[in-house]
Parts: C-alpha cells; sequence; structure tokens
C-alpha cells in the first residue's frame, strides 16, 4: 500500500469531528468551509509512458555496448526482446506503484494538476454559488504533497493569500506527520478565526454546503 493510500485512511471518527468543526466555525461566520481530499488529481501514466519507453532504449542501448565489446554475439531479436521486457517491467511498476510512478513526475506538473483540481472542486461542489461569495473550499491531493484554500470573490477582497498559504503549510506538516485529520481540525477552525473576523453572523445562519469531508 503506498504512503498516499496509508495517509487517506480517515475514520469514521474523524469524518465526524471534521464535520464538527466546520458546523462550529460556520456558527460564528456567514462564510461557507467545504473540505475535500483527494488521493491523486492526476494519474500521469502519459508521463510514465513516456519514462518507460526512454528506460527501454537505455536497455537496448546498453545491452547493444556489451554485445560491441563480447565476444557473445547478440542478435537484434535478443535486443529487441529485452527493450521489450524493460518497457513492458516499467509500465507494470508504474501501474501498480503509484508511489514509484510520481518519481518521474516534474513538481511543476503535479502541482499545475493539483491546483486544476482544486478548481474543479471548487466549481463542482457549487461553492462559488452561496449567497454572499463567502464560500470556502479547503483542498488536500495526497499523491502530490499538495494542498490548497480556493476562496470565492468576496474572501479574496479581505483575506490576503500569505494567510491562506500559512493555513496550507500548517496542514502539509500534519499531513506529512500522518495526523491528517488533526491538520483538518486545525486549519478549519483558524479558517473560521478569520471568517468571523471579516465576515461575521449577520440575520439568520444559513448553511448552504454540506459540512463534511469529501474523500475523491
Amino acid at each position: 500500500m503506498s504512503d498516499q493510500q496509508k495517509q487517506s485512511r480517515i475514520s469514521e471518527e474523524d469524518h465526524k469531528r471534521i464535520k464538527d468543526a466546520i458546523g462550529e466555525a460556520e456558527r460564528h461566520t456567514n462564510g461557507e468551509i467545504f473540505a475535500v481530499l483527494a488521493r491523486e488529481s492526476d494519474d500521469y501514466f502519459y508521463i510514465a509512458g513516456f519514462f518507460a519507453a526512454l528506460w527501454a532504449l537505455m536497455i537496448g542501448f546498453v545491452v547493444a555496448v556489451i554485445g560491441w565489446f563480447s565476444p557473445v554475439v547478440i542478435s537484434l531479436s535478443a535486443l529487441a526482446a529485452a527493450q521489450l521486457a524493460s518497457f513492458a517491467l516499467s509500465i507494470i511498476l508504474f501501474h501498480f506503484f503509484s508511489d514509484i510512478r510520481m518519481w518521474f513526475v516534474p513538481r511543476s506538473i503535479a502541482y499545475q494538476r493539483a491546483s486544476n483540481n482544486a478548481v474543479r472542486q471548487f466549481l463542482a461542489h457549487g461553492i462559488h454559488t452561496t449567497q454572499q461569495r463567502t464560500g470556502v473550499l479547503i483542498f488536500v491531493s495526497l499523491a502530490e504533497r499538495y494542498a490548497e484554500i480556493v476562496a470565492d470573490a468576496g474572501i479574496n477582497e479581505k483575506i490576503e493569500q500569505q494567510q491562506w498559504d500559512d493555513l496550507m503549510a500548517q496542514l502539509l506538516d500534519k499531513a506529512k506527520s500522518e495526523q491528517l485529520a488533526d491538520g483538518f481540525v486545525t486549519v478549519i477552525q483558524q479558517t473560521g478565526s478569520l471568517l468571523s473576523e471579516h465576515f461575521p453572523v449577520t440575520g439568520e445562519v444559513r448553511n448552504e454546503l454540506d459540512d463534511h469531508l469529501i474523500e475523491l
């Protein structure tokens, strides 16, 4: 089992803690908080296939060099078989072991895919449709070791990005320490404090978004 699969195991008790934390945070603000946990934001298999093909070419080159300096004659069919076997083995490893696959994914690509997924989740769950445009998404993608807070237009006018970045750093630190649920609870509480400061409760409190963690 990969590291991100282990970390993504959030118990029913943890789900309840996160739900309760969201409910408590929203009692003091007109803001809405939504949480999403993704195991990965892309399968990156096209990148894995590229490196598998590159590895196969390298194996073929090494076998050819050995054949050149060795008295043993290596046929073209043997060379092709070595390349095919190395390609197949690489594809199998990348398919069954996502951690190995992620070793070959440039960080910039991984972060971009995760950030795109965060925006998709923000839109898919209607976080942008709250009455006062005060929805907040707390998003984590484990394979990429990436976290992001996506805030709606009404919030971005009053809360600086650096404050969200500080909260995300805390959440990632908790995830690395296999305390992901604790990280969500802490960040939800602090997000609630920020929202209550800038968007305190006015009038009747309406719960426009579900108060629970979505796992993808």
